[in-house]
C-alpha cells in the first residue's frame, strides 16, 4: 500500500517548477508510505512523478518506485496489491521475462509488456491504482481496480494534468484551484459521500472502479480517452449463462472454496498479518478462515462502546475466544469522537460524512501497533445480500405500485402544497418513482429536492442510473448491484483506505476477491434469502466455526450514536460550526432550514443526526481548508532521479 502522484504539461518542464512542486507532493503522501520515497521526471516530455512506499512485498531496496519496465518503454507508480503475482509471475517467465526483485509491481510492468496496458489489468487480481507511462507514445495511463478500493484523483488546471492519491498531494502545485463544486456539495447531503467521478473540487475527479484513462498532449490540451475494462454488469451476464441455477450446497461448496483461496492469497506478506472482527458475520467468517489457514493465532482487533445498545464487542470477543485468535479490544467513548473528530477533515482530504468512520479510524490505529495489514470483512452485504433496508425497499415497492402512477403523482404534489414536516416531505418524493431503482436510489438519500439545503446546486445532478441497469438481474440483485456500484466504493471503501492510511495500515478485503465475487453473483436469489434473510450462504459457512448463537443474532453493523452526542458531548462543537450567521457568511448552506433541523433535533421532536452529520462533515472540512490550504513543509531529504 502506498501513495502516488505527479503532473503532465502541455510543454517540457522547467528544472524550477520539478524541485518546487515534486518533494511537496510526496512529503503530502508520507503517512500512506513511510518506507521510503522516490522522485523522478523526463523533463521534456513534461511528466513527473513521485511515489510513498509503505513495504508489504519484498522489502528490499529492488522494490523501489518509480519502477521502469525491462525494456524501457514504460515507468510506473503504484499503490496497492496484486494478489495472483506468483502465478502471473510464472507464467511471464515461461514468455522469456527476466525479474530482478521478488515484488508484484516489476511483475504488473512485466505483465503492461507481454499482454498491454488493458491485458495486464484484466489479468490481475488484486486491489491497485497506477499511473503508467509510456515512454514511446507518450500516453499517461491512470488505471483503478475492479471495485475501487484504492483511489486515484486527476485534474486539468490550464496546461497542467494533477493526478494521485488524495487531493492534499494534487495541492501542493500552484496549478492548483480550489473552487468548490456545489453540486459534489450536494451528492454528499444526498448520500453521506460523493461518489466517483466527482470531487467536491470543480476541477478535479476520481477514475472510475475498472477504469483506465489514457492522456495524451494534443498540442495545447489534453486528450482523454476512458477505456472500462471491467464492470459488475459482466457477473450479471455470466450467470445468466448458466444452464441451471445453483442449489443452496452447491452455493455454500462454490463459496467456501473461492474465500478460502482468496484469503490464502490476501496472507500473503512479508509483515505482519491480522484482521478486523466486529463479531458479524463477514468479519467473523474471515477470521475463521484465516485462522483455519494458519498454525499461528491471528492478531484480530475490535472497537466497543460504552452505549450498550451499539456495542458488539461482546459478540467479537466470544467470537475470538471460539476460534484462539489473540485478540485486542477497545472501547470507543464520547471523548474519544471529540478528539478523533478535528481530524477528519485531514484524514478524509475530502468532506466524507459516514459517522463510522471514527471507530474505523480507531480500530485502524488500534491494529497498526501489532500489524501492517489488516484484513476486513467488507463487502459481504453489496455480494451476498446482506442490508435489511433490500427487502424494506422490496414490500414498500409492493405497496406503492398498488396505487396508479398518476394518483401517486398527484398526492406527491399535493403533500409539497401543505405545511407539513421536513420528514413527510421528504419521503413523500419517494411516491414519484416509476421504477424500483428510482425508488431505492432515492430512499437512500438524506436532503430531497423539496429540502435541498446547498445554495446555488443546481439540484439536477446525474444519479448514475447507469449501475442499476443490469440486464439480468431480478429486483433483489439490482439493489445489490447499485450498492456495489456506489455505496461500496464511494463510502465503504473510503472510509477503510482513508482510516487506513492515515495510520500506514494496509487493508485487504477478501470478499471482494473476483473469484469470490464472481461466485456470489451466480447464487440465486431464493439461496441467499433461504431462510428470510440476507447472506444465507455467508452464515451458513461460519456455523462450520463458531457456535449457532454467534451466527444467529440481529445485525447491528458499525453504529455510532451520534444522535446522543449531538444533544450532549458534542453540541458546543456543533453549534459553532450550524450558527446561522456564519452560514449566511459562508454562503454555501440554506441557514435557515439547517437551523430548524438542528433546533427539531436539540428539542428531541425528531432525529435529524444523519443530516446535521453531513453538514457538520462539510463546515469542518471547510473550516480546516481555508486555515490549512492543505500545505506541507518541503522535506529536507528531498532528491531527485533524472532522465
Amino acid at each position: 500500500m502506498c501513495g502516488l502522484a505527479g503532473f503532465l504539461r502541455t510543454r517540457p518542464l522547467s528544472t524550477d517548477e520539478i524541485h518546487r512542486h515534486l518533494p511537496l507532493m510526496a512529503a503530502a503522501l508520507e503517512h500512506r508510505g513511510p518506507d521510503d520515497e522516490g522522485l523522478w521526471h523526463d523533463a521534456p516530455a513534461g511528466i513527473a512523478l513521485c511515489h510513498r512506499r509503505l513495504s508489504i512485498i519484498d522489502l528490499s531496496p529492488l522494490g523501489h518506485q518509480p519502477m521502469v519496465s525491462g525494456s524501457g518503454r514504460y515507468t510506473i507508480v503504484y499503490n496497492g496489491e496484486i494478489y495472483n503475482y506468483l502465478e502471473l509471475r510464472t507464467e511471464l517467465l515461461a514468455h522469456g521475462a527476466k525479474f530482478r526483485s521478488a515484488s508484484d509491481t516489476e511483475v504488473l510492468l512485466a505483465a503492461v509488456e507481454q499482454w498491454g496496458v488493458h491485458g495486464a489489468v484484466e489479468r490481475c487480481m488484486g486491489m491497485f491504482a497506477f499511473a503508467l507511462w509510456d515512454h514511446r507514445e507518450r500516453v499517461l495511463h491512470l488505471a483503478r481496480d475492479r471495485f475501487g478500493e484504492k483511489p486515484l484523483y486527476y485534474g486539468i488546471c490550464g496546461d497542467t494534468l494533477l493526478f494521485g492519491s488524495e487531493l492534499k498531494a494534487l495541492r501542493q502545485h500552484s496549478a492548483w484551484t480550489d473552487e468548490i463544486d456545489r453540486d459534489a456539495l450536494l451528492l454528499l447531503m444526498r448520500h453521506d459521500f460523493i461518489p466517483a467521478p466527482f470531487s467536491i473540487f470543480a476541477n478535479f475527479r476520481k477514475v472510475m472502479p475498472g477504469c483506465v484513462m489514457s492522456v495524451r498532449v494534443a498540442g495545447a490540451n489534453f486528450s482523454m480517452e476512458e477505456h472500462r475494462y471491467w464492470h459488475p454488469e459482466r457477473l450479471f451476464e455470466a450467470a445468466a449463462r448458466e444452464q441451471s441455477p445453483l442449489t443452496a450446497e452447491q452455493s455454500v461448496e462454490l463459496v467456501e472454496g473461492a474465500i478460502s483461496r482468496a484469503i490464502a492469497r490476501q496472507m500473503l506478506a512479508d509483515v505482519p498479518v491480522g484482521a478486523f472482527l466486529s463479531g458479524g458475520t463477514d468479519s467473523s467468517l474471515v477470521v475463521a478462515c484465516m485462522q483455519k489457514a494458519t498454525a499461528q493465532r491471528v492478531k484480530t482487533f475490535s472497537i466497543g462502546f460504552t452505549e450498550t445498545e451499539f456495542n458488539e464487542a461482546p459478540y467479537a470477543k466470544a467470537v475470538a475466544q471460539h476460534l484462539g485468535t489473540d485478540h485486542t479490544e477497545y472501547t470507543l467513548t464520547p471523548r474519544d469522537c471529540r478528539d478523533v473528530i478535528p481530524s477528519l477533515p485531514q484524514i478524509y482530504d475530502e468532506p466524507f460524512a459516514d459517522p463510522s468512520q471514527i471507530p474505523t479510524y480507531l480500530v485502524c490505529k488500534l491494529a497498526r501497533k501489532r500489524v501492517t495489514v489488516a484484513l476486513s470483512g467488507d463487502g459481504g452485504d453489496e455480494l451476498f445480500g446482506g442490508y435489511g433496508r433490500y427487502q424494506t425497499a422490496l414490500s414498500q415497492w409492493q405497496n406503492v405500485q398498488r396505487l396508479p402512477a398518476v394518483v401517486r403523482a398527484g398526492g406527491t404534489a399535493l403533500v409539497q402544497r401543505l405545511p407539513l414536516g421536513d420528514r413527510l416531505q421528504d419521503h413523500s418524493s419517494r411516491w414519484r418513482a416509476n421504477t424500483l431503482r428510482d425508488f431505492y436510489r432515492t430512499g437512500l438519500y438524506r436532503w430531497h429536492a423539496r429540502t435541498q439545503p446547498v445554495l446555488g446546486a443546481s439540484g439536477d445532478v446525474p444519479s448514475r442510473d447507469d449501475a442499476l441497469r443490469p440486464r439480468y438481474a431480478d429486483d433483489l440483485k439490482q439493489m445489490m448491484h447499485f450498492d456495489t456500484c456506489e455505496y461500496l466504493p464511494d463510502d465503504i471503501l473510503v472510509k477503510v483506505d482513508r482510516a487506513a492510511m492515515a495510520v500506514s495500515l494496509e487493508t485487504r478485503v477478501p470478499l471482494l476477491d473476483v473469484e469470490v465475487a464472481r461466485a456470489a453473483w451466480r447464487i440465486p436469489t431464493s439461496v441467499l434469502l433461504k431462510d428470510g434473510r440476507g447472506k444465507w450462504v455467508l452464515r451458513e459457512l461460519l456455523r462450520r466455526h463458531v457456535p449457532n448463537e454467534l451466527v444467529e443474532r440481529p445485525k447491528k453493523g458499525f453504529a455510532v450514536p451520534i444522535a446522543k452526542w449531538l444533544r450532549a458531548e458534542l453540541r458546543p462543537w456543533a453549534a459553532e460550526l450550524l450558527d446561522a450567521y456564519r452560514l449566511r457568511q459562508e454562503g454555501y448552506l440554506d441557514a435557515a432550514l439547517i437551523q430548524r433541523r438542528w433546533r427539531q433535533h436539540l428539542n428531541g421532536r425528531t432525529s435529524w443526526a444523519p443530516h446535521l452529520w453531513n453538514a457538520l462533515t462539510f463546515q469542518a472540512w471547510l473550516e480546516h481548508w481555508r486555515r490549512d490550504r492543505g500545505t506541507v513543509q518541503p522535506p529536507a531529504r528531498a532528491g531527485l532521479t533524472m532522465t
